[in-house]
């Protein structure tokens, strides 16, 4: 018995220390709410969390898209349900400090540093975005009162193709009684 305690030990004396790594990365991928990492960004605010501002995106283009529509002669009252395949991408301007120790010719440690670049704006600093990627739509739902008649189903997919680029066997228009 004492020689399996004593292997356990030896064991435990060699692999302690990846164990300990280990066990807190795994703590820390299972922290609620992730984010760690460098340049996580994370100040608390749920606005500030991507997947909550896109889904508030999304929500304006439905809703900038029903008034839109509903513009249209003879569609009536509107509602409107895009799906996305990717929900776009914004590159932020950075600025980057390379530092090195040692001959430039065969630096023996280097480090990389990024910041985004912000500008003061009206209601405090601002980041600056190079470039905006816009989303990919999947699909699209349109239910009007005009829904039924095919003039207004025709315009109504006209103007939601050319609004989001989708072919029209990936828009759908409905005729509803909305009130």
């Amino acid at each position: 018995m004492k020689e399996k305690t004593e292997g356990v030990r030896k064991i435990w004396d060699r692999y302690k220390y990846a164990a300990l790594v280990a066990l807190i990365g795994a703590g820390l991928l299972l922290w609620p709410g992730g984010g760690f990492g460098i340049g996580s960004g994370d100040t608390g605010k749920a606005e500030s969390r991507p997947e909550v501002r896109e889904a508030r995106e999304l929500r304006d283009v439905q809703q900038e898209m029903e008034e839109i529509l509903g513009a249209i002669s003879g569609v009536g009252q509107v509602k409107v349900m895009l799906t996305v395949d990717s929900d776009g991408e914004r590159q932020l301007a950075q600025n980057t400090t390379l530092s090195y120790s040692g001959s430039a010719a065969a630096p023996e440690d280097y480090s990389r540093r990024s910041e985004a670049v912000l500008v003061n704006g009206g209601g405090g600093n601002e980041t600056v975005t190079t470039r905006t990627t816009y989303p990919t739509y999947r699909g699209a739902l349109v239910v009007c009162g005009g829904g039924d008649r095919a003039e207004v189903r025709l315009a109504v997919t006209e103007a939601v193709a050319a609004l989001t680029g989708l072919p029209s066997d990936r828009i759908t228009v409905a005729a509803a009684d909305l009130q």
